[in-house]
């Protein structure tokens, strides 16, 4: 009797602390580069003190929180797909859009006090910069296969 050969499915096994850990890593790491992106809006770049989302706190918040919610989800397309390289490369460009588009919706209304071009611009970096940090550690602690 021979044993069948195991079949590949292209899953991997990530464990769902593993994946919290590192969401929250890279979320720290982004945050921190936030951080500095906001010191230069609001510093050379003139953007005003009193746009309340380009404040430490919740960048860190937003950004940390981000980065978790992130990590779980490609936990579950690396741990659930047998095809997460194809899935991750539509849903990663596709979240990074939807994410900007309550800065384009700040652009186009003018709703929150202290708010500029510039700032908003800085919101719009920062969540760019946030994709290529998480993305980066995601795809090295939890491989698409």
């Amino acid at each position: 009797m021979t044993a069948a050969a195991p079949v590949a499915t292209g899953r991997r096994d990530v464990g769902a602390v593993r994946a919290l850990g590192v969401g929250a890593a890279a979320g720290a790491v982004a945050a921190a580069s936030n951080l500095a992106v906001s010191a230069l809006a609001r510093g050379p770049l003139g953007a005003s003190d009193d746009f309340v989302p380009l404040t430490a706190g919740p960048v860190v918040l937003w950004t940390v929180v981000g980065a978790v919610v992130g990590a779980v989800g490609w936990r579950l397309v690396v741990t659930r797909s047998a095809r997460a390289r194809a899935v991750l490369a539509v849903l990663v460009p596709a979240v990074l859009v939807l994410s900007l588009v309550p800065d384009v919706a700040l652009l186009v209304t003018g709703s929150t006090p202290g708010q500029t071009t510039t700032a908003v611009v800085a919101l719009m970096v920062m969540h760019v910069l946030t994709a290529a940090v998480v993305v980066t550690a995601y795809r090295r602690a939890m491989p698409p296969g």
